[in-house]
């Protein structure tokens, strides 16, 4: 911005704005009161106060309350705003008023400069482009817009791909059987795919949880104006501009059956920030689970080798870390203090208006946005190209006490645990201790120990001896 200004004026007065910006007094004051963290709205947050600005004006138009010129004018500099052609001129800090009425005028002040550019067209920022409209509804329909479509666009495509990324790993790595890990004690025998498909499960369930979070978010507040009575917007008028967002989007959204809801409280934007919050809890136990596969490679598990994207230290040559599910770890910790944060927000609803709804629009934004991006990292840079190191995977499975569980119903448990105790302490396999205590045959051992047989769970032997 240059040195030079204009003199603009509100309903407090006269104040200067820079020259060059397209919002109004408004928008200066605000930007004047809020030096707080520098932060603007995000992106997807402009992107929906565009869309919304743009079916307000054409469904007042279809309703007869606004002059079709004004209208055309309004929706084409709207939808000039919600693809981002003017983000420089939203510059109003995420802490500001907690009704997000700077950011609604923003956008009134930005559109109504724009629609009326060349002098053509007279728009004004309240009574035109705020037609039917107040800060008070238009704020959480633009936080729920926003929100499902990042969900929808960006963060269930990245779930997909990661999901899909890890079958694929999966049915490559079927017939690897390793040792299982309770309590980080080694455990009974699985294969990689079988590992991998809890992974898979894990995504799936997030995302049957955010699609049903979804069916509560889509439901838009619009129409209710300052308290939720609709007061100055016509009652046909949250119906249907929920019906034009849903054209425009290719996205459901519906008119909230109760608007007082829809201001007052954000709890399905709590509940969507709490599956999130869930979303990252598996995101973390699948990247620690990559972590300890990984660690080593001499003095660890070792058993996979991720990609090395780079080096590890600074003054450790050659060592080289596991970075991307590191950086996973930290993008779910900050969405789970975002959940915490959103949490706090959805409790400051007092009567009739929640009155800290930039940060929760900032928060779930940026949840959506972190862990979309971080769950296209783990499936591209982590798990498509780790590898699996055999031989020294075999050579710990074949010395696992453990599976001499499979003879239990054999020999029963006291005698399986003698054996169990005694291979661990001699450093031997389970295999060559059993033929010495039970006096079964090698053969009949050699089935009853198959790792891989023994991953198809079931019961293995009969009772009283002999393999079965």
């Amino acid at each position: 911005m240059s040195d030079s200004f204009r003199i603009e004026h509100d309903s407090m007065g006269e104040l200067k704005v820079p020259a060059e910006a397209l919002w109004g007094a408004q928008t200066q004051r605000a930007v004047n009161n809020f030096p707080i963290s520098g932060q603007p709205m995000p992106r997807g947050f402009i992107r929906a106060l565009g869309l919304i600005k743009a079916a307000a004006a054409e469904v007042n138009a279809g309703l007869g309350l606004l002059p079709k010129g004004v209208a055309k004018a309004i929706r084409t500099a709207s939808l000039q705003v919600a693809v981002g052609e003017y983000d420089a001129h939203f510059p109003i800090d995420i802490y500001q008023t907690g009704s997000g009425t700077s950011s609604n005028m923003n956008a009134n002040e930005v559109i109504a400069k724009l629609a009326a550019a060349g002098g053509k067209t007279k728009v004004h920022a309240n009574d035109h482009v705020n037609l039917g409209q107040s800060s008070n509804d238009v704020i959480p329909t633009a936080i729920r817009v926003s929100a499902q479509l990042a969900v929808v666009e960006h963060l269930l495509p990245a779930l997909k791909h990661l999901r899909r990324t890890i079958d694929r790993r999966g049915r490559s790595l079927a017939k690897v059987v390793k040792t299982g890990r309770t309590h980080l004690m080694d455990a009974m025998p699985l294969t990689f795919q079988q590992e991998f498909s809890g992974w898979s499960a894990q995504l799936k369930s997030a995302e049957d949880r955010l699609q049903d979070s979804l069916k509560r978010l889509r439901r838009l507040p619009l129409g209710g104006t300052a308290i939720g009575t609709g007061i100055n917007a016509d009652p046909r008028f949250g119906a249907r501009v929920a019906r034009t967002l849903s054209s425009m989007t290719k996205s459901r959204f519906e008119s909230a059956a109760n608007k007082f809801e829809g201001l007052a409280a954000q709890d399905d934007a709590v509940e969507l920030s709490g599956q999130l919050s869930a979303l990252a809890v598996a995101l973390i136990k699948i990247s620690n689970d990559l972590r300890w596969m990984n660690s080593g490679p001499l003095a660890g598990l070792g058993e996979i080798e991720l990609p090395a994207l780079q080096p590890g230290s600074s003054i450790m040559p050659g060592k080289v870390n596991p970075v991307i599910p590191e950086a996973a770890v930290m993008v779910c910790a900050q969405v789970i203090g975002h959940h915490t944060a959103i949490t706090v927000a959805g409790q400051t609803g007092n009567f009739q208006l929640n009155v800290a709804l930039p940060l929760i629009a900032a928060n779930l934004l940026d949840s959506i946005q972190l862990l979309g991006n971080v769950s296209r990292l783990l499936a591209d840079s982590a798990i498509a190209g780790l590898t699996v190191r055999q031989a020294h995977i075999r050579q710990a499975l074949d010395r696992n006490p453990i599976l001499v569980t499979a003879l239990n119903p054999v020999i029963g448990y006291e005698k399986g645990a003698a054996i169990a105790k005694q291979a661990y302490k001699q450093n031997r396999p389970v295999l060559e201790v059993a033929m010495e205590v039970t006096g079964l045959s090698e053969k009949t051992l050699k089935a009853l120990l198959d790792p891989a047989v023994l991953a198809k769970g079931g019961i293995h032997g009969k009772p009283g001896g002999g393999a079965g």
